[in-house]
């Protein structure tokens, strides 16, 4: 099967399931559906980046600081998070993955709308990311993650949950 004909769910603006379709007519048709993104750091503390390969149905060729994806019908959205970090990064046996926010992505143009969860983890193993899926990677020093948020071109869902991270670190912070 291919990836746009897997089922994913539909949901509603309250995350509330109301249909099911194949991958490729969600996307078609700009329907929302589910998706995590996890951010993931070595035991450096540094962040892994990659870049999506030509043949991703969305956002091909792209530079993102999240690993993740759909969550497939059925499944929740902790499930989704532990499944994709592993799937992308090639390791197995990963902690689970620290839900941090909901996350909705919904562009102006309505072309690809998400009702997702942003997550953490951390990741000790050495990675082998599927060629399949990612075309380039590294863990970088989230300064010079920074640095290039300018200067390569970036997921715009990812780069949109990123600034939302950001937000949310700040929130966290103690404030003198």
């Amino acid at each position: 099967m291919s990836a746009a004909d897997e089922i994913l769910d539909i949901v509603d603006e309250d995350d509330r399931v109301v249909g099911r379709a194949p991958r490729g007519e969600i996307y078609a048709r700009g329907l929302l559906h589910r998706c995590v993104f996890v951010f993931v750091r070595d035991p450096e503390d540094r962040v892994f980046v990659h870049r999506r390969t030509a043949e991703k149905l969305v956002f091909p060729s792209l530079y993102d600081m999240f690993v993740g994806g759909v969550v497939g019908s059925g499944e929740s959205y902790d499930e989704a998070a532990l499944r994709e970090a592993e799937e992308e990064l090639g390791v197995s046996g990963l902690d689970t993955p620290v839900p941090l926010f909901p996350f909705r992505y919904d562009p102006e143009d309505g072309s690809y709308r998400a009702s997702a969860y942003v997550y953490e983890v951390r990741c000790p193993l050495p990675v082998n990311p599927q060629a399949e899926e990612i075309a380039w990677h590294a863990f970088l020093p989230e300064a010079e993650l920074e640095r290039r948020l300018d200067e390569w071109a970036w997921v715009p869902d990812g780069l949109a949950a990123y600034e939302r991270l950001r937000a949310f670190r700040a929130a966290r912070a103690p404030h003198a």
